[in-house]
């Protein structure tokens, strides 16, 4: 018997048991003859079948999503749909679920595949950002929570797959076309903005040469909206009423942003099967991404600002330890037109050949190529009343907070939607810059000293690339209880850069001697933007990119005098040789079936990184390049069991040991260099901060524990208990580095002591995690076939954790929730279709973009989304030609949920309150 006949070609085979699990026949007597009728289960029911059959015929823990049809994952992003899945939720990144977090980790801790090959991607790191892939031309995803030592890539918390369809499992020709509407619930918040979107999709899907060939080919597009008031605080210093401390706001940067999310993707399969042993495959995928945020507000410091406060002695509440009212006198605001641009293209590649050389031993080839270039365009224009501290009018100002401190509403003396007050220019001395001065040749005392700055232009880039080859073998086995055995050898190539640029702008008839501030040119404004939800009335609108591509404004790099940059650029190379072994087997325990498999993999990793080594010298940044390698290897073991209780019931057992690699921007070779003339307690007259690129990775021992009950073809219920020991963790530390023959810049002499204490993260501390999982899919036609099509998909995480660092204080994990919760009710039966979601996750840390576009950890309360979507198949409405048709109307975040972060230790400190509003989506697909 040959190896693609006893099940290497497992495709083949679900794509039977899917065709039989899916179809319900029913015995019906007419006119004395037994016939059977064919029921056919289609739409969200079919999908959520699939899905069930993946987790019940995997060999290790996992959870799945399927789409119905390609185009037809059952939500409108991926991430959203997989965060649906128990143990799994995602982070908000502008409204939209990006980042996912599994059993309480971080997306750094995972890894994702796509078509089961690691990707690269458009973040500073190692985690992904799910917009960048369409939801619309993907057929699946699993999520492996417990590892196999055949699967090529390594994680803590697990692996993400993306999967494509295989166009020879279809058997049939497929022509589509998928369309959507979009429209945010908020009108146009920016004149320059857009609260309308649209999607579309179309897919084909064939076969030739009598089914030895297929094609399947993909083409979407999108142009999504989304929109945003936000409140954001500088945080809450203390002030004194009447003898006692309260917290008082020290400054805002409340606006109002509209982004359009414009993706181009196209995606192409060949699927070639001449023979019964020779089975290739080639995919690739293409994405043109593009996300631009239009932001309008205006920066308001209060008690840190220059004005004289006075404290509303009513809104001192001694409950909370906050004034909930303040007043300021003389203070001035700046204005901003800000537009960020996040633009990515990205290319994958993917070749797998699978021969069968004899009835006993399969040989696999694959190779793949995946590359990302993200280039970010973010500036910020300012405009006031004058330059600097000193000129223009100041205004007087009230805020009084909302409930909870979500918000504030200002009282305010001037109209800032008026071009002749509010001018182009730099309010506020807020450009500290040697560079800066000497360029408009000011000094200490000068009229304009620090305040050249009209605003700032960040230009960040990343650069990803990742290739890897494969070979593997499958092996049908006789020994004892070993059925299969697999084994193969892999190596992954990767090199991630990034080039980190800012610039200070300056208005280019600004000539040091007089204020130089510019009327808004008419050709460039746009009317005002609303900033009523704080009070503050209209706001000045006008076309900052425009004025700034058209000359109006002088570039200075900020790099001169400024190390950051310098710190945060830096290219990290990975080359990654692993190897594995893995044994399937059979047996039984007491009468009762069992299997699974045992595997050991081994990988040993070769890490580069190049940077830079920079000292600030007469206030000049003087840099040299640095180049640090380092190495390691690690054997990771895994064990999977699957024993059946009995055709419906499955206890699983899963131990393995796993790794996550350093994020790049933590082990890279940049660095900050001071010498100083008095040592350090160290004894040390060097120390350098940056990355540390001898950076372990951090590793964990896991057991799962589950029970799987499949009581129906459309139902089950889990219960699964699992526990992580965690070591190597990272945490912030000095630790020492020799700079042998080093020069004291100061003197040019190599001092005796060559010794540095560096700053930065080391392999240290540790702990566990534990939790519990509860998952349920429940058809209600079990109860009466009345209500065949009603069901219920729900479930339960909790997840706790004791981690420690190296000296002994607790530590929480980014990501980390420790209740999680999902539900889906829905209906889909006769052609209609109607269903809603909740999900639902407690306070976690999460990471935000801060200044200078540097990661910040931050706390992040929980949240609860509402989704809902109705919708119409009209396959057996009998109506012609339109058999083909469905359509749907899809809502989105429909409570208005907020996202919220903290600045303190308290639910009152409000970081930021981000409120998106609704997404309605109308939409259709039509096969021909």
């Amino acid at each position: 018997m040959s190896l693609t006949k006893r099940g290497f070609r497992p495709a083949l085979l679900s794509v039977a048991i899917a065709a039989s699990a899916t179809s319900v026949g029913v015995m019906a007597q007419e006119e004395g003859s037994t016939q059977l009728e064919e029921l056919t289960v289609t739409g969200f029911r079919k999908s959520v079948m699939d899905s069930i059959d993946t987790k019940r015929d995997a060999k290790a823990v996992v959870e799945a999503i399927s789409a119905e049809d390609i185009g037809k994952l059952p939500d409108s992003s991926i991430a959203e749909a997989i965060s649906r899945l128990p143990g799994l939720a995602t982070q908000r990144l502008d409204g939209r679920a990006s980042r996912v977090t599994i059993r309480g980790f971080g997306e750094n801790e995972s890894a994702t595949t796509f078509n089961g090959r690691e990707q690269v991607s458009i973040s500073d790191n190692r985690g992904v950002e799910f917009d960048l892939y369409p939801s619309e031309i993907m057929s699946g995803v699993t999520v492996y929570k417990t590892p196999q030592a055949n699967i090529e890539a390594e994680g803590i918390a697990g692996v993400i797959d993306m999967q494509t369809v295989k166009p020879l499992e279809r058997g049939e020709r497929i022509i589509q076309f998928n369309g959507q509407l979009e429209q945010t619930s908020f009108d146009k918040l920016n004149p320059d903005g857009e609260d309308q979107g649209h999607r579309g999709t179309f897919s084909y899907i064939d076969q030739f040469a009598d089914d030895t060939i297929g094609v399947a080919f993909a083409y979407n597009t999108m142009s999504s909206p989304n929109q945003e008031e936000r409140w954001n605080t500088w945080g809450y210093p203390e002030f004194e009423v009447d003898g006692e401390n309260y917290s008082i706001l020290g400054g805002a940067k409340p606006f109002v942003r509209s982004s359009v999310l414009e993706r181009d993707s196209a995606m192409l399969v060949v699927e070639l099967q001449p023979n019964d042993k020779l089975h290739t495959t080639f995919d690739a995928l293409y994405v043109d991404f593009n996300d631009e945020k239009i932001l309008r507000g205006i920066e308001i410091p209060f008690a840190w600002g220059q004005g004289n406060l006075s404290a509303d002695l009513s809104g001192a509440d001694p409950s909370t330890g906050f004034l909930t009212s303040a007043s300021t006198e003389g203070q001035r605001v700046v204005v901003r037109n800000d537009l960020e641009t996040r633009a990515a293209e990205m290319t994958s590649f993917g070749f797998n050949t699978k021969y069968d050389f004899s009835d006993t031993l399969q040989l696999e080839f694959d190779a793949s190529h995946s590359a990302v270039e993200r280039d970010i365009w973010s500036f910020e224009s300012y405009s006031g009343t004058g330059r600097g501290d000193n000129e223009g009018i100041a205004d007087n100002l009230t805020y009084t907070f909302d409930g909870g401190n979500t918000g504030a509403k200002f009282t305010h003396g001037l109209d800032y939607s008026d071009f002749g007050l509010i001018q182009l220019g730099g309010p506020l001395s807020w450009g500290a810059s040697t560079a800066l001065n000497e360029k408009y040749g000011q000094v200490e005392g000068d009229d304009y000293y620090n305040a050249a700055q009209d605003g700032f232009l960040n230009t960040p880039s990343i650069d990803d690339e990742l290739t890897t080859i494969k070979l593997a073998a499958k092996q049908l086995v006789e020994l004892g209880v070993v059925e299969e055995i697999s084994y193969g050898v892999s190596y992954r190539d990767r090199e991630k850069t990034k080039q980190s640029g800012g610039y200070y702008m300056t208005l280019a008839n600004f000539d040091g001697e007089s204020a130089g501030m510019l009327e808004v040119p008419e050709e460039y404004r746009l009317g005002s933007a609303s900033l009523d939800f704080i009070g503050m009335g209209d706001m000045v609108a006008y076309n900052a990119k425009g004025l700034l591509n058209d000359g109006y404004y002088d570039l200075l790099d900020e790099s001169l005098t400024g190390i950051g940059h310098l710190t945060k650029s830096y290219s990290v190379s990975e080359a990654v040789t692993a190897a594995f072994v893995q044994a399937d087997f059979a047996t039984e325990v007491a009468g009762l079936p069992l299997s699974g498999n045992a595997g050991l993999r081994y990988v040993y990793t070769e890490q580069e990184s190049e940077g830079y080594a920079g000292q600030v010298i007469d206030d000049l940044v003087v840099a040299t390049p640095t180049s640090l390698s380092h190495n390691y290897g690690r054997l990771l073991p895994s064990l999977n069991l699957a024993l059946e209780i009995d055709e419906q019931q499955t206890l699983r057992f899963g131990a393995a040991k796993t790794f996550s690699r350093a994020r790049m921007d933590e082990m890279n070779a940049s660095l900050e260099v001071n010498y100083n003339q008095t040592p350090d307690e160290n004894g040390n007259h060097w120390n350098i901060s940056g990355g540390n690129p001898t950076l372990e990775p951090k590793e964990a021992v896991g057991v799962d524990l589950s029970y799987e009950n499949y009581f129906s073809d459309e139902g089950y219920f889990s219960v699964a208990l699992f526990w992580k020991d965690l070591s190597n963790w990272h945490f912030d530390d000095n630790y020492n580095v020799d700079l042998v023959g080093v020069a004291d810049p100061n003197t040019g002499e190599v001092p005796a002591n060559s010794s540095a204490t560096a700053y930065g993260k080391i392999n240290a501390g540790g702990g566990t995690l534990q939790g519990y999982e509860l998952s349920a899919t429940l058809p209600f036609n079990l109860f009466s076939e009345s209500l065949d099509g009603f069901g219920l998909i729900a479930s339960h995480t909790g997840v706790s954790s004791d981690i420690e660092d190296q000296n002994g204080n607790e530590y929480e994990l980014p990501g980390l929730s420790d209740s999680i919760q999902s539900m889906t009710v829905y209906y889909d039966n006769h052609g209609f279709s109607a269903r809603t979601s909740v999900r639902k996750r407690s306070d976690f840390k999460g990471e935000v973009y801060g200044l200078g576009f540097n990661t910040e950890q931050v706390d992040v309360l929980g949240e609860t989304i509402v989704d809902a979507q109705i919708g119409y198949d009209f396959a057996d409405a009998g109506i012609g030609g339109l058999e083909g048709l469905s359509v749907y109307l899809q809502g989105i975040n429909l409570t208005d949920e907020p996202f919220t972060t903290l600045s303190g230790d308290n639910e009152l400190q409000v970081r930021d309150y981000q409120s998106y509003g609704k997404t309605y989506l109308l939409g259709f697909s039509y096969e021909l």
